[in-house]
């Protein structure tokens, strides 16, 4: 019964059956550990908790936002990576990035640009040009990507809520 209910609410909420099934398991266990006895109508606790679990899943996804992936090339598809549209969005992307780059604080802006480097140099030959030990490159480089996330992510527009807002 369990599985079915599952496979019949599922889809709707945007997960897999066998999702909804772990969430109302994890919910009768924590009901039998709070209360100590099982549901008087398990038929009907059953249907009310996969339908509970599935409304909360979809509030989950609603709330939750993939950033944007780039469209993988499929044999026969419509945009093939060597077209004008491909093209001029990876352009726009570098400009973006190398833009956000010279905003950044302190010597980030040189380390960026250092690993930005098409050579693809080795830490050992950016910590030489810029001057400072191979051992603090890497902090270095992990809080000035941080930083620069931080000013990607305050560009992107969050997406605008879709039907009715309570």
């Amino acid at each position: 019964m369990l599985a079915a209910e599952s496979d019949a609410e599922a889809p709707a909420a945007g997960v897999e059956p066998g999702d909804l099934e772990q969430a109302v398991w994890l919910r009768l266990l924590e009901r039998l550990q709070e209360t100590g006895t099982a549901p008087e109508r398990p038929a009907e606790w059953l249907r009310r908790a996969v339908r509970a679990e599935a409304r909360r899943a979809r509030r989950t996804t609603d709330r939750e936002r993939p950033y944007r992936e780039e469209p993988v090339h499929e044999p026969g598809g419509a945009e093939p990576h060597g077209s004008p549209e491909h093209s001029l969005m990876a352009a726009e992307g570098r400009r973006t990035l190398r833009a956000a780059v010279t905003r950044t604080p302190g010597r980030c802006p040189r380390v960026l640009t250092a690993m930005l480097d098409p050579e693809d140099h080795t830490y050992r030959e950016i910590a030489g040009e810029l001057g400072i030990s191979q051992g603090s490159l890497g902090p270095m480089r992990s809080r000035c990507l941080g930083c620069l996330r931080r000013m990607l992510a305050a560009e992107v527009p969050a997406p605008g809520r879709r039907g009715r807002v309570r």
